[in-house]
Formats: C-alpha cells, structure tokens, sequence
C-alpha cells in the first residue's frame, strides 16, 4: 500500500503538470483558429481581458498589501505580462505555434544560464544558440520562419525575463493571487490596445463563450494546476518537465493548425528544449527559481 501512494505521490503532479502544458496550447491553438475573425489583438483582448476577471474573482487581488518598494515591480509585472501575451499572440499570426513557444522560451532559458560558469554549463549554450540559428531566418532557405514574426516571439521571451524579474520583487509570496493582480494592471493596458486593433467580429456576442474557453484554457486552469505541481514537486523536476512545453505547442499546431515543421526545425525545437532541460538539471540548488506563467 505504500508502495502504491508513493507511486500516485510521484505521477499525480507530474500529470497534472502535463495537463497544464496541454491546456496552455490547446487555448493558443483555439485563439489562433479565430484570428481571421477577431485578429490577433483582439483575442489578446479576449484571453487577457476575461482571464483576469476570472482571477480576480477567485483571487480576489484588492485584498492584497504590497510596500511601496513592491509597487514600481509590481507594475513591471503586470505590463511585462500584457505585453507578452500580446507580442506573443501576434508572432503566431505567421509563426508556427511550436517555433513560437521555442523562441518565447529563450527569455527564461537566458536568465537560467546568466552567471554560469561550468564547462558543462556552455553545452547548454551551444545547444541553445545552434537551436536559434537553425529556428531564425538567418539566411535560410524558403521553409525558415517570418522574420516579423520570430522578433515578435523573442519580445515575448524578453517580456517573460522581464517578467520572472519584476515578479520575484512584487510578492511573489502572495502566489496566484500575484498574478491576479498583475494580470489586472496589464489588461487596463494591453485589453483597450487590443480592441483599438481588433477586428469588427470581436464585437460578435455569441464569441463570449469562445472567448471565456481560451482563458480558462490559457490561464485560469493551467496557472491552477501549475501551482498544484510545485507544491507537489521538487523544484529542479518541476523545470525540467516545463522545458517540454515547446515540444507540446509544436504536437498542439500540428494536431489542431495542421502546422508541420521540417526535420531540421524539429532538432532545432529538441535543442532549446535540451538546453533549457539540462540548464534546469545541473542548476546550484540556490539559483533553483521556478515561474508559474507561460
């Protein structure tokens, strides 16, 4: 019996987690299905706009205190998010959805091997500088990615550092109850931009449900089951599992967006994933920092 509950201790969160990665990019492939319809700004304003009105309901982020020293981080926070969520949904207008949350994914792979100074440290760099060569087009034949579009994705990975940065100094003590409140400062930004840019079908009533199904799907339920993980799992096997989520966007576009890359795009995909793997894995336990929002 022992046995049996230290098994379910071990794969509970893992599932869960994997769950999470799921939903995460299964929202990303339903927005991307509307943006002829909504546009990219417009969905945007969708998921961040109905995703923080759910946060905030459960979260409930005005009873929260922050110091004054926490404020300026805390707006960071908030704007570094929107404006993720908004480079981001404007990449995969005319990037591959795997490729995307690739290039997205150096921002943190980046902070990860910042100070790294062990020879088995730079095989992680190789790994990630050969996958940005062959995933950029850097003089590459005609399959290599929209060049407006990958820059719009490594904004995004930027604005995720930013965000990681600004997070651990606006409260993260506070937990999802953090994002809550830095999702509100980024939707009073980033939501009217959105629906400035937004296509006249976003002002269709019966696309609400859509609307509420790709910010259940992107935020509310995976931020959830996110924080059900770590609280379950060390933080080294916890990073090391969200180093999958490139590969998961990459199944997601491929399943639902019909999104196929090429074999070289794919090694390219598998090297960031094992850059930021292996970063994770051989990380000094005092660097260990896990971020909760993809």
């Amino acid at each position: 019996m022992f046995l049996t509950h230290a098994k379910h201790a071990v794969w509970l969160p893992v599932l869960v987690l994997i769950i999470a990665m799921t939903s995460i990019q299964g929202g990303a492939a339903l927005a991307k299905t509307l943006f002829l319809t909504v546009g990219a700004q417009g969905i945007t304003a969708l998921r961040l706009g109905l995703g923080t009105l759910i946060l905030c309901l459960i979260f409930k982020p005005w009873r929260l205190r922050f110091s004054r020293s926490q404020l300026v981080p805390l707006v960071i926070y908030g704007l570094a998010l929107g404006g993720m969520n908004y480079s981001f949904y404007l990449a995969i207008r005319t990037v591959p959805l795997g490729i995307a949350v690739a290039l997205e994914f150096t921002g943190p792979l980046v902070l990860a091997l910042i100070g790294l100074r062990r020879l088995l440290d730079f095989i992680w760099v190789v790994l990630a500088v050969l996958g940005l060569y062959f995933l950029l087009p850097i003089g590459h034949d005609i399959i290599s990615v929209d060049s407006e579009g990958a820059l719009l994705a490594l904004t995004a990975g930027a604005l995720w550092a930013l965000y990681i940065l600004a997070g651990q100094r606006a409260g993260s003590q506070h937990g999802p109850a953090t994002v809550a409140a830095g999702s509100l400062i980024g939707s009073l930004v980033f939501v009217p931009l959105g629906l400035i840019y937004a296509n006249p079908g976003i002002w269709t009533v019966s696309l609400i449900p859509i609307g509420l199904a790709i910010a259940v799907l992107s935020s509310v339920l995976p931020y959830s089951l996110e924080m059900v993980a770590l609280t379950r799992l060390p933080a080294r096997t916890f990073g090391t599992l969200m180093s999958l989520e490139p590969a998961m966007a990459a199944i997601s576009g491929m399943l639902f967006l019909g999104e196929l890359l090429s074999f070289v795009q794919w090694l390219a995909l598998l090297a960031i994933i094992a850059a930021s793997a292996g970063s994770t894995l051989t990380m000094r336990p005092s660097k260990q920092k896990i971020d909760l929002v993809s």
